[in-house]
């Protein structure tokens, strides 16, 4: 057990994120996503929403300033603009973490579903609420 760090980051887990360099991308998925098959590398968080995920990894893990938008999350099919509840709550959580406005914005979902299998690692979340699906670039510290 480490001080000062949230205990949803697993060995593993904090390996993947000190091991990511400035750019590379974090998929955070919910349950409907197909992580096992996409995955280059992957670490599954049951019982965890995307929400609580993204707290405990943006505690660690700064966001890109110079890419923008630096998240990306999975639009709703053929409604790829309309802003759902769960792109909220992550939009607020990495604000807060980040102690500023970060850009985000929608992919079509086969581009996220592209885009996702290049991210460098997946992190899967038991998140319920659909397209509750996000990506992160990494920035520096």
């Amino acid at each position: 057990m480490l001080k000062g760090i949230d205990p949803l980051l697993s060995a593993e887990l904090l390996g993947h994120l000190a091991a990511m360099g400035h750019g590379d991308v974090l998929a955070l998925v919910d349950r409907n996503f197909p992580a096992a098959s996409a995955a280059q590398r992957l670490v599954t968080l049951p019982g965890v929403d995307v929400p609580r995920a993204a707290r405990a990894i943006l505690s660690v893990l700064p966001v890109d300033t110079f890419v923008e938008p630096a998240v990306l999350w999975m639009g709703a099919v053929g409604d790829e603009d309309t802003v759902q509840e769960v792109h909220t709550e992550l939009s607020t959580v990495v604000d807060e973490a980040e102690g500023r406005p970060v850009a985000a914005a929608a992919v079509e979902r086969f581009e996220f579903y592209r885009r996702a299998a290049e991210a460098y690692v997946v992190v899967a979340t038991t998140e319920e609420r659909p397209y509750g699906c996000f990506l992160i670039t990494k920035g520096v510290v």
